[in-house]
Parts: structure tokens; C-alpha cells; sequence
């Protein structure tokens, strides 16, 4: 099973991130965090890397609804999407597939709030 949803949209790296937010707000995702990996790998290694961030999304009853089903679950939240350009002009947006990454977790409740998590988020990534 693949671990994400990937698709590969052609134009600017800030506008893709600007894309994908929009999309998961459409979908009711916020984003809670943001980490940039180039300024980070800068700052840290002094190491040049290609523009990549990595946008920590939630949606809040459905964060909520799986950590009252399992209060561990907090160590796979929130849904991670990265958004990285290699090549100038094509950036790749990707999701994690929160059924492939609570596979171990034996919870049905928790297996039917992935599964609505994860048509939301291939719907993201299908409508960029």
C-alpha cells in the first residue's frame, strides 16, 4: 500500500502552496503548521536545498472524533502535505494516506474516521 497521494502541477511554488491551502479548506483543513525545509537546512547545515515545505493540516472534528476514539493518535496528527519543486515550475503536492499510517492501530472506530480523512485529502490532491 502507498503511504501517499502525489500529483505534479505546473506554475510557481508560492502559488502552489497558495492552491493547496485553498483546496484543503475546502475540504475543512486548516493548516496548523508550516515547515520550511529549505530555510531550515539553510539555517541549520548551511546546506542549499530545493523548495520544499511540509503544511501540517487538521481538520477539527475529525481530529477530534479520532482522538476520542484513541488517545494515542496524536502521534500521527496532523495530516502531513508537502509541497516541494525540484525542477523550476513543476511542483509535486503530496499527502499522507492516514489509512496506510494507522494500519497498526486495531480500532474500527478509528479505521472509519481515516477512511472519510482520506477521500478528503485524494480529493485535494485530484482537484490541484
Amino acid at each position: 500500500m502507498e503511504y501517499y497521494f502525489s500529483k505534479t502541477i505546473a506554475g510557481s511554488f508560492d502559488n502552489a502552496i497558495q492552491k493547496v491551502t485553498e483546496a484543503l479548506k475546502g475540504e475543512g483543513f486548516g493548516i496548523l503548521t508550516e515547515i520550511d525545509i529549505k530555510a531550515t537546512l539553510k539555517k541549520k547545515l548551511d546546506v542549499d536545498f530545493y523548495n520544499y515545505k511540509i503544511l501540517g493540516a487538521c481538520n477539527p472534528p475529525f481530529a477530534y472524533k479520532a482522538l476520542m476514539a484513541e488517545d494515542k493518535i496524536g502521534t500521527m496528527l496532523p495530516c502531513n502535505v508537502i509541497v516541494q519543486e525540484k525542477t523550476a515550475g513543476k511542483v509535486e503536492v503530496s499527502a499522507v494516506d492516514p489509512l496506510a499510517s494507522m494500519q497498526a492501530i486495531e480500532n474500527k472506530n478509528l479505521l472509519d474516521i481515516a477512511t472519510e480523512i482520506r477521500a478528503r485529502l485524494q480529493k485535494v490532491i485530484e482537484q490541484l
